[in-house]
């Protein structure tokens, strides 16, 4: 299945967090682009499992056991920075659990996004169930940022993904389409996570920029 990855300029992520910030006031509700750089030398271990973590009034973000996501994270010293942090990572798994579920109203992307981030895990599931495949082998998050918006509105997330050893699984007939690693197999992550609002205590992604062949990743 061919990888394809949403690209933005930064100019046009900043312009787009701001409007949305101001639409959500802090909050709000609301193809594939999925292919390992080593891992980091951070002092936190990579969080390598096939389910995610579900707290109490959480949604189930597990993934298949033929799927490994692999979080190559450094905990923020800040509290704020690491809740942004820890669920703009529930929010890579909700999509993967949506794509493996085959549903894209999946409601665990909709639980850790709104706006514009909420609609490209929509689209990143709809192509996936159109194609027929579903998510299979390693998937690697490592080098990541993290830094507080100057307005204190939001907390804006980095991090470079490897997805050299992530390949797509044809659901009918078990077929794994593999591919060699090459430029496209490294991509830039950048999510603007909102503060919790109302009764739930989850950070949610209101933008994501997603930048293909990003030589930084390597």
């Amino acid at each position: 299945m061919a990888r394809r990855a949403l690209t933005t300029t930064a100019a046009a992520f900043a312009t787009t967090a701001a409007l949305l910030l101001t639409a959500c006031g802090g909050g709000g509700d609301d193809k594939p682009a999925e292919d390992i750089k080593g891992a980091g030398d951070g002092s936190s271990s990579p969080s390598t499992s096939a389910s995610g973590p579900a707290g109490a009034g959480r949604p189930d973000v597990s993934v298949p056991k033929d799927l490994k996501l692999v979080f190559d994270f450094d905990k923020p010293s800040d509290a704020k920075q690491a809740a942004a942090l820890s669920d703009a990572e529930n929010y890579i798994r909700a999509l993967k659990h949506g794509i493996a579920a085959q549903d894209a109203d999946d409601p665990a992307y909709r639980f850790y996004s709104a706006a514009q981030a909420s609609q490209y895990a929509k689209s990143q599931i709809e192509a996936w169930v159109k194609g027929g495949f579903t998510v299979y082998g390693t998937d690697t998050y490592y080098d990541d940022e993290v830094a507080a918006m100057s307005n204190g509105k939001g907390v804006v997330v980095s991090f470079c993904r490897n997805q050299a050893k992530s390949y797509s699984k044809n659901i009918k007939t078990g077929k794994v389409h593999y591919t060699e690693e090459n430029a496209d197999s490294y991509q830039k992550f950048r999510l603007l996570m909102v503060p919790p609002s109302g009764d739930s205590d989850a950070w949610k992604a209101v933008t994501i920029e997603v930048l293909g062949k990003a030589k930084e990743c390597r």
